[in-house]
Order: C-alpha cells, then structure tokens, then sequence
C-alpha cells in the first residue's frame, strides 16, 4: 500500500537524493555566477555556494536516517534541515532585495579586494580601464584621467587597441563597471530564485516533521513531505518488538 513504511522509506530516499542534486545545482549556479561577473567578489553568492555544499552534507544524513530508519539521525536532520532554510531564505531574500546601486558597492568592493594581476585580466578580456574610472597610473599628465586607485594597472595597451581607430589624444578605454552589469544582476536574481524555491520546500518538511505528532490534516501539503512525516512515526515490519500473546480480558 501506497503510504506504507516501504513506500515512505523509498519516498524519503528519493526525497533526499533530489536535495544531493539540488545541492550540486546550487553549486552550479554559484560559480557560474563567479565566472560571470569575473572578478566580483560577491559574499552573498559565497553564501548560495556554502548552503549547496551544506544542503549536500545534510542530504546524506537524511539518506543514512531514512536507510536505517534511525529516529535520532532523523531529529538531527529535521533541526539542521529548518536552519539551512533560514540561512538560505535569508541569503536569497538579499540577493532578490539588491537594488543596483548596492550591486555596484559589492562589486567595486570585490574589485578592490582582487589582486592586479587578476583587474589586468579582466580589462584585457573586456577591452576596459578601471572599474568605474579610467585609470592609467603610468600615462603622461595630459592622458591620464582620474586615478582611483594607485595599485590600479597600466590601461596604456588597452587604449591602443580601443582607440586604434580614434585620431584623439585623449582616447581612452571605458570603465569595466558598466560592462559587468548586467551579469551581476543576472547571478543575484538566479541565486535569489532558486534559493528561495528551493527554501520553502526544505521548510515545509521541516515543519510537517515537528508536527508529527499532531493530528492536524496534510491534504494540501505536498505527497514527498507527507511521506516523510508519516515514515518518521512508522514501526519497521521486520524488526517489530516482540509480544505476549495473551487475553484482552485478564481473565486467566
């Protein structure tokens, strides 16, 4: 029968092997959105990627729990599973709550951090000087535009090739801030998403394994977080206690 111990053990196991992929996809999206903004240090996409990693971690708790059928593995996972779900509604609430403005703070405080080496790298895949100034340290007076930073490096060959064409003396390469944009936006609002899809499901099973015990109904929950309360206050078939078998009237 569909609900019974079996089939609540193999819902949960698939539940939680559907969180390790979850896990792996988070990852995923974290360092896409590193590889695309490039040098944006951004601490709350490091906080998407360590809740993938931790979403994994406790996945393979749940899968032991629900293996051995093991009540304490069980109760740690729900405790554990329900502060994953704070930490990450609340880094993904962040990244959808980010205006523009503030996504550029983050990411000139992660240009700032960046050593030069990697900023030269950067300006030499975008054809751009500076993040959100030109900046050419070693030019001469008439060339050089406001120097942001002193450790910024030399933007003089990245002029050549933007300015190969241009007659103008004072030619120069854009900013690089502009031309990152887009992409950062893009990685804080497809971490914000999954995150917070991803969240309310984890949420939703932590919350039906703390009610348990309640006899509240479930019909318009979801049937893996019915599984698993219900497998949680399951008796294994084969390891049943034993029992004397005796009247039910005491009479001997």
């Amino acid at each position: 029968m569909c609900g019974g111990f079996t089939c609540s053990k193999n819902a949960l196991i698939a539940l939680n092997i559907l969180y390790v992929m979850i896990g792996f996809l988070l990852i995923g999206v974290g360092v896409y959105a590193r590889a695309a903004s490039v040098v944006t240090n951004l601490p709350i996409v490091g906080g998407i990627l360590a809740c993938g990693v931790i979403l994994i971690c406790i996945s393979m708790l749940g899968l032991a729990g629900a293996v051995k059928h093991h009540q304490v593995m069980l109760f740690f996972y729900m405790i554990i599973l329900f502060m994953l779900f704070l930490i990450q509604f609340s880094i993904a609430s962040s990244c959808l709550a980010v205006n523009a403005e503030q996504q550029q703070q983050f990411a000139e405080q992660g240009w700032k951090t960046v050593p030069p080496k990697l900023r030269k790298q950067v300006q030499d895949s975008f054809r751009c000087c500076g993040f959100n100034a030109t900046t050419t340290p070693t030019t001469t007076s008439t060339t050089t535009i406001t120097n942001v930073n002193d450790e910024e490096p030399s933007c003089d060959l990245i002029n050549r090739e933007c300015c190969a064409d241009s007659k103008d003396p004072l030619c120069h390469c854009g900013p690089c801030g502009p031309l990152l944009e887009d992409k950062i936006d893009y990685a804080f609002k497809l971490c914000g998403g999954l995150g917070i899809f991803f969240s309310f499901t984890e949420c939703a099973i932590a919350i039906k394994r703390i009610r348990a015990a309640c006899p509240a109904p479930s019909s318009k929950l979801v049937l893996a977080v019915f599984f698993a309360r219900r497998y949680r206050n399951q008796h294994d078939p084969c390891y049943l206690p034993a029992r004397a078998v005796f009247p039910h009237n005491y009479q001997y």
